[in-house]
């Protein structure tokens, strides 16, 4: 329950928006397509969330969750990029299979799988799973990528 102070200092929620951009780089430009309707300081927020990404690499697609209130402030939080994103990236393809469970686009193995899911727990939602269900969950993307997960590559 609520105390009185809390209630008294919530701010009005204005919307609440998921975007996409790069660590460390992201500018007003391509923002302020979806986020210049909302009246927000858009060099404020591309100043804080490159200081908050410089510690990854440069073009790492990073996803943001995005509150903007009625008073123009904002709050966000970063995650992690996707799974099909690292998935991806550990396998060396452009895309997944076309015909996933049919056609095998790439291999990998179950320690990737598991530093994969090292990462991701460290996401805000998901820092209170259990390993094991985070891996599962990997496995399924993999799976609907077309990605086979074997237990050592050769």
């Amino acid at each position: 329950m609520s105390t009185l102070k809390e209630i008294l200092t919530r701010r009005p929620v204005l919307t609440t928006i998921r975007v996409t951009a790069p660590a460390g780089a992201a500018t007003p430009q391509p923002l302020s397509k979806g986020l210049g309707q909302y009246r927000m300081n858009m060099m404020a927020f591309c100043k804080d969330f490159n200081a908050q990404t410089q510690k990854f690499k440069p073009d790492i697609p990073m996803a943001v969750t995005l509150t903007v209130f009625k008073d123009n402030t904002y709050e966000f939080t970063v995650k992690s990029p996707s799974v099909s994103w690292y998935l991806k990236k550990a396998t060396g393809v452009d895309s997944g299979s076309s015909r996933p469970k049919h056609v095998v686009a790439s291999e990998l193995s179950v320690r990737h799988l598991y530093e994969i899911a090292k990462v991701k727990q460290s996401d805000p939602y998901c820092q209170y799973m259990p390993l094991e269900s985070i891996c599962k969950s990997i496995i399924g993307t993999a799976n609907s990528m077309g990605i086979k997960i074997v237990k050592d590559l050769d």
